[in-house]
């Protein structure tokens, strides 16, 4: 986001601060990047990684498909179907909506089971779960496949061993349901490009393998991980797009429907973090700049998303290396301990941090009965 000192000054004198910015033009440019170099491939935005009701709206009104993990995340995109007839929102919620989370609480399958939803399972007791409570849901089997190099892995909390995938597709039919095909997830900022392509090998084998045995299987997901430009040295998206594109294309079947679940990609680059400087020490020999947004904050990516913050002072000033905490009683809140920035700056002075916009927000607490960052919306339509 391209927005001038002069400007954030003003933003931030208007609005106050902790400000959390998000430009919509930004989150469109990132939605229809993506579809521009994956025209074949259907983007459902993962909500989790920013469940602001503006980006979900903004994205809607795309034409994007949804990614949720929870009944709140479901009634979320269902709320903007109100004017839809029976009949759309049917197909609405089957085509654009897939309940990714591979472990449903018997409530919420319940709930849902009206709906006759897309919902990924890993493993034998939720298909049994499934069966029982929501026997309406078309299944995506979701596969273990190698994480190494990404950001956040996945492979240790989710997916079904593949020598386990025929077997839990072929008890998945002999209990009425059916399976409408599979998933996996490379894990989150993946820089590994190799885990895109052993995925879609492994994948492929199994789909391919169930259809020779009669299961009619349909859809791939390649979940998320595409990699957001933080920094220079982070790969390029046009790149591994067309790895994705060419082997998919080479493994599967002509009708075969591939789906994905971006979240960070989409939203990452849109927004940036305006804070302020409401205190001021030098601690053992170490300049610690206090600001009034931190790790319970809007900066829970640096807990939860082992995300490397950013800060860019509107002072100039000789720098050295310094440390930025957050405004909390918990010695634990701490953004950083070795940011360079300049040594002059003064209490009430503005830190600007970018592409903040992912795993942000969506994670902040009121702990210590401090509220969370002002959002502020640019370009809504």
């Amino acid at each position: 986001m391209k927005l001038s000192a002069t400007r954030l000054k003003e933003l931030a004198a208007q609005h106050g601060t902790p400000l959390f910015i998000i430009d919509h033009d930004i989150i469109r440019r990132n939605y229809r990047l993506f579809k521009k170099h994956l025209p074949a491939v259907q983007a459902y935005y993962a909500v989790k990684a920013n469940s602001n009701p503006e980006i979900v709206r903004t994205l809607f009104d795309e034409g994007a498909s949804f990614d949720v993990a929870s009944y709140n995340e479901f009634m979320q995109v269902y709320t903007y179907l109100r004017h839809f007839n029976p009949k759309e929102k049917n197909f609405y919620i089957w085509d654009k909506i897939i309940f990714s989370n591979t472990i449903k609480d018997h409530q919420t399958l319940a709930k849902i089971k009206k709906y006759r939803p897309l919902m990924t399972f890993d493993n034998a007791d939720e298909v049994r779960k499934i069966a029982q409570y929501c026997d309406t849901a078309g299944l995506v089997l979701r596969l273990k496949v190698p994480d190494i190099g990404s950001q956040i892995e996945m492979s240790s909390k989710f997916g079904a061993e593949p020598a386990d995938a025929l077997a839990l597709i072929r008890q998945a039919f002999d209990s009425g349901l059916v399976v409408e095909g599979l998933s996996f997830h490379v894990g989150s900022q993946c820089t590994n490009f190799e885990n895109y392509s052993t995925a879609l090998q492994l994948t492929a084998e199994i789909f391919n393998e169930a259809r020779r045995q009669g299961y009619p299987l349909k859809i791939v997901d390649i979940g998320g991980g595409f990699p957001v430009p933080y920094d220079s040295d982070s790969p390029r998206f046009e790149k591994l797009a067309h790895i994705i594109a060419a082997e998919c294309k080479r493994l599967f079947p002509a009708d075969t429907e591939l789906i994905a679940e971006p979240g960070r990609f989409i939203v990452a680059t849109a927004a940036v973090l305006v804070s302020e400087i409401i205190g001021k020490a030098r601690r053992e020999g170490k300049l610690f700049y206090h600001i009034n947004d931190g790790v319970y904050h809007t900066f829970s990516g640096v807990v939860y998303d082992h995300w490397i913050p950013n800060f860019r002072a509107l002072r100039k000033g000789k720098e050295e290396v310094c440390a930025v905490v957050g405004p909390t009683c918990d010695s634990f809140d701490k953004i950083t301990t070795a940011e360079s920035l300049p040594g002059n700056l003064r209490i009430g002075d503005l830190l600007v941090t970018a592409n903040i916009g992912a795993y942000s927000i969506a994670s902040s607490t009121k702990f210590n009965g401090f509220d969370g960052a002002r959002i502020l919306h640019l370009n809504t339509l």
